[in-house]
């Protein structure tokens, strides 16, 4: 029974290529020399880099639509900051320094001696001066009531001597976020001990010239200069962190990889060129090993070149990009040195060219198709780190791909001509054809070929994979082993899917080594119980506060959010509780409208909670509360508060237009999209890859054998990354959008190798396909895994992340090529007939390679 017949789209490519094998071989000085003037033009736009980079954390690694954003806006219009500071009421982080202290063997913080260490410490951070312009924090300082904003614990602690001091509100004073590690007094609320005290220095940003923003950011510099040169002491310890540190933290993340860079192409020209060896020193490919290498330097130089020149942003995951580039881009090389040697040795140089072409046409397409394609679905992501990586690295591999088949094709051609010459492959002289019955000497003789067959002789790896591997891979008993080693790797896959966290933690953006790390430790080992406190915003502007029906639907309300173990009980701040307290006291009835609006500004200015009602014409437009969260330890945990806050605030209630914003929601967001969006991408490149396999393997049901390779390798590798502490979040998705792309090129080459087969039984197709892939796929394999196992020495989460899913991709698509699928194929008779039965025997098959 005659398969899908797919030469409509094969044929013409294949032709094609032909046509331009023929073109390259007889002109290849034209193609040697128009690339390297083009990577020359466009390796330019390297000169725009400083301008393009895109650092900011929060454009690149939270969703560019998140809800968020939106509700931050509102804050903003509504609720703009006022002269008087309040922590509490930022829509953003602020301008701001912090440290934590920390006493050694847990002792009281809080007494005599060791606070008068804090006192000191807070002294020399009010004589930092910017190198600027010779600010302190007190020209710079955010004010309040006239004053710099002090930090309370300093003026409680001071003055308390003592006298207790109440946690987590001391006579109104929030102390939940600057005094940790506490321990109570025996059925009290007055501390006992506490073994870390936070302080914070907030910076004036309410001025809007630059120059004091720069002055701003010239202090805290100036900050972290005195603090990285402070000597250990013997009694605390200081961890810092300031509003630009995570940002310049995150910067510093590429200059960790740079010196990677001449390691990994010191590994990629080793691969490439051992591999490419040969005993022959005329066949020897050494020199097209290297152009091979070279040429993926260009492809990379290239479309860098260009997309810099467009102004595509280049973000700090982008750095990582050559690595993986250089990896693969050496295995288009390798298909067209493997057909290369499968051509007649005495035909022309350019009709040899022709037959290679024609022969890697629709492999390298395939490969670069689904490389492609995966990367340009990664633009469908709502994060921009996400979108900038696919965007340079499908484009660096469609540069690959040109290049491959212009620049190393005439190199490919250059060299060609000197075998057709017999000359030595370094010293270009001519040697001596073999002759067996002649001893001679290796280094002065060369050009064997296999005189059956007129081509290149077969390398030995090959005869091992038909002699040895591929009838032990077809014996009954590997074949049980296989199964069963596959339901292990399953079980061991879809255990890790349920271990999955999501989230990227902002400790990880900076390198290992960096302060922030350690600040981020100890906040959340001392100031993790109580969370930020949440702004609940009333936004209907019909809302009757005067009502008392109104009020107390608002107030259970907010019984619904105490309800959960993630709000604190009887700590939020209500102005509108606080305004029936003053009315109860005063005799006023505010239950009547007039009395209401007429007294509430006065109230609302003596109180301090002016900037919480916005007023206008006698009218609410919108007010706030304050709900204070709890017990938000891990990235699930925020997860977690996110949905019940916009949940709670959606449904509790009666016609209620509820808002909840903290400035932390704009990177929690991402957990409310990278899960869908996630299975969004893997389902359309999925959709792709196996209208790709379609195309390219002449019988469906086959084909579905690679869309279970997919689903197979992303589980795989989901789980397995989860296993080995990667979270799924914006980094790891790029590279679970990449893996789509690899595990088609492992399954659907082996699959169509499989069925192009000549071979007449099930084990023999099996056996005649890794004959043909085997090493193909090891050569990919290995240079792609080259290319970027040395980010896993990186001092950076996100290269090391790169590198584990990359390793992951690689070795479960590997294992997948060359020991599951070419097992579950024999037990299908249906892909086991040939495929066209009245054809006479293949002598070969087009050239599959897998990355």
């Amino acid at each position: 029974m005659r398969a899908c017949n797919t030469n409509c789209v094969e044929k013409p490519i294949s032709i094609g290529f032909m046509k331009l094998g023929l073109f390259v071989g007889k002109h290849p000085w034209v193609f040697l020399v128009l690339p390297l003037i083009l990577s020359g033009g466009l390796g330019g736009g390297f000169y725009f880099l400083g301008e393009r980079e895109a650092s900011d954390i929060e454009d690149q690694f939270t969703p560019v639509n998140g809800q968020a954003k939106t509700e931050r806006e509102y804050v903003k219009k509504y609720f703009p900051h006022s002269d008087e500071f309040s922590q509490l009421r930022l829509y953003t982080e602020g301008t701001y320094a912090s440290v934590i202290v920390q006493s050694f063997s847990n002792k009281d913080l809080l007494s005599k001696d060791l606070f008068r260490n804090v006192i000191n410490l807070d002294h020399k951070v009010r004589n930092i001066t910017s190198k600027l312009r010779g600010s302190t924090y007190a020209d710079l300082c955010a004010y309040t009531n006239g004053k710099c904003v002090s930090n309370a614990v300093l003026d409680i602690a001071f003055k308390a001597d003592n006298t207790s001091i109440d946690y987590p509100f001391h006579r109104g004073e929030f102390l939940g976020s600057t005094i940790g590690g506490v321990t109570l007094k025996p059925n009290s609320k007055s501390i006992q001990s506490a073994e870390a005290i936070r302080l914070f220095y907030f910076l004036n940003d309410a001025k809007t010239e630059k120059t004091d923003r720069i002055e701003n950011d010239a202090w805290l510099q100036a900050f972290i200069k005195t603090f990285s040169k402070e000597t250990p002491d013997e009694m605390i310890s200081v961890s810092y962190f300031t509003s630009i540190s995570r940002q310049e933290e995150f910067q510093r993340n590429t200059k960790t990889v740079t010196p990677f860079f001449s390691i990994t192409y010191f590994l990629a020209i080793n691969i490439a060129v051992n591999s490419c060896l040969r005993l022959d020193c005329v066949r020897n490919k050494v020199w097209v090993a290297l152009a091979g290498v070279f040429s993926t330097g260009l492809a990379v130089l290239s479309s860098f070149g260009l997309l810099l020149f467009c102004g595509m942003p280049f973000s700090i995951p982008v750095a990582s990009a050559p690595f993986l580039i250089l990896g693969i881009g050496v295995d288009d090389m390798f298909i067209m040195i493997s057909c290369w040697q499968r051509t007649k040795v005495h035909d022309k140089v350019e009709d040899r060219m022709a037959e290679t072409y024609k022969e890697a046409a629709v492999s390298i397409t395939i490969t670069t198709l689904t490389d492609a394609l995966a990367f340009y679905i990664g633009l469908l992501t709502p994060f921009r780190s996400v979108q900038s990586f696919c965007m340079y690295t499908g484009t660096a591999v469609l540069f690959c791909y040109i290049y491959n088949i212009t620049f190393f094709g005439a190199c490919l051609a250059l060299n060609g001509r000197r075998e057709k010459d017999n000359r030595h492959w370094l010293t270009c002289r001519k040697v001596e054809t073999p002759d067996r019955n002649k001893k001679s000497n290796a280094c002065s003789v060369g050009g064997a070929y296999d005189s059956q067959t007129g081509a290149e002789e077969i390398i030995p790896i090959n005869v091992f994979f038909k002699t040895y591997y591929g009838p032990f891979l077809t014996n009954i008993w590997t074949k049980v082993f296989v199964v069963f080693l596959y339901v292990g790797y399953l079980a061991g896959s879809i255990y890790g899917c349920f271990q999955m966290k999501e989230g990227i933690d902002l400790k990880n953006i900076a390198p290992d080594d960096s302060y922030v790390a350690t600040y981020y430790d100890n906040e959340h080992k001392y100031f993790s119980f109580y969370g930020p406190y949440v702004m609940l915003i009333i936004k209907d502007e019909g809302f009757k506060y005067w009502e008392t029906s109104a009020r107390e639907n608002l107030n259970m309300c907010l019984k619904e959010f105490e309800s959960s173990n993630m709000v604190t009980k009887n700590m939020t701040l209500s102005w509108l509780d606080s305004y029936e307290q003053y009315g109860a006291f005063t005799g006023l009835d505010i239950s009547d409208k007039n009395a209401f609006m007429r007294n509430l500004p006065t109230f609302l200015d003596n109180s301090g909670f002016y900037p919480d009602v916005n007023i206008s014409s006698g009218k609410i437009l919108a007010s706030r509360l304050f709900i204070p969260s709890s017990n938000i330890n891990t990235a699930t945990d925020e997860k977690n508060m996110l949905n019940f806050f916009r949940d709670t605030a959606s449904t509790c209630g009666k016609n209620m237009d509820l808002l909840v914003y903290h400035p932390a929601f704009i990177y929690f967001d991402q957990y409310a999209v990278i899960v869908s969006n996630t299975i969004q991408n893997i389902v359309v490149a999925t959709a792709v890859m196996l209208v790709i396999s379609l195309l390219l393997i002449p019988h469906p049901l086959c084909s579905l054998w690679v869309t279970f390779a997919i689903a197979s390798v992303i589980v795989g590798v989901a789980g397995f990354m989860a296993l080995w502490d990667v979270n799924l979040d914006s980094i790891s998705m790029i590279n679970l959008v990449i893996c789509i792309g690899f595990s088609v090129d492992f399954s659907a080459h082996i699959s169509y190798a499989f069925v192009s087969s000549s071979q007449k039984t099930p084990d023999g197709k099996a056996i005649d396909a890794l004959y043909n892939l085997g090493y193909p796929i090891i050569q990919g394999a290995v240079s792609t895994v080259a290319g970027v196992v040395v980010l896993s020495a990186a001092k950076s989460y996100i290269f090391r992340t790169f590198f584990k899913i990359m390793f992951l991709v690689i070795l479960f698509g590997a294992v997948h090529g060359l020991v599951f699928i070419p097992v579950f194929l024999t037990f299908f008779g249906v892909c086991g007939a040939s495929s066209v039965e009245d054809e006479k025997p293949q002598t070969h098959v087009d050239t599959p390679m897998s990355r």
